[in-house]
């Protein structure tokens, strides 16, 4: 992943989206992400749509909140269950 604070943002934007192609092009302020560029045919453009939905977000929020680190299942585990729940309904 390359990292390229804004104050050093010298290259024009096409440039940047050609490095995205490779790699995601995350922009900094102060060392802090503020913004990616990432190649859509990789990452999805419905996958970005829903992970910036509002109520998707809001969803996620409060699952973090009742859910504390440790705890709870894991994405392997859930993946598991949901892949024997499918083969069971049909």
């Amino acid at each position: 992943m390359m990292r390229v604070e804004m104050t050093d943002a010298a290259a024009s934007l096409s440039t940047y989206a050609r490095k995205a192609q490779k790699e995601p092009v995350v922009l900094t302020r102060r060392g802090k992400p503020i913004a990616a560029l990432m190649p859509l045919d990789r990452y999805g453009w419905e996958d970005l749509l829903v992970s910036s939905h509002p109520t998707f977000r809001r969803i996620i929020r409060r699952s973090r909140a009742r859910c504390k680190p440790g705890q709870g299942i894991s994405s392997d585990t859930m993946r598991r269950r949901l892949a024997g729940r499918r083969k069971t309904s049909r």
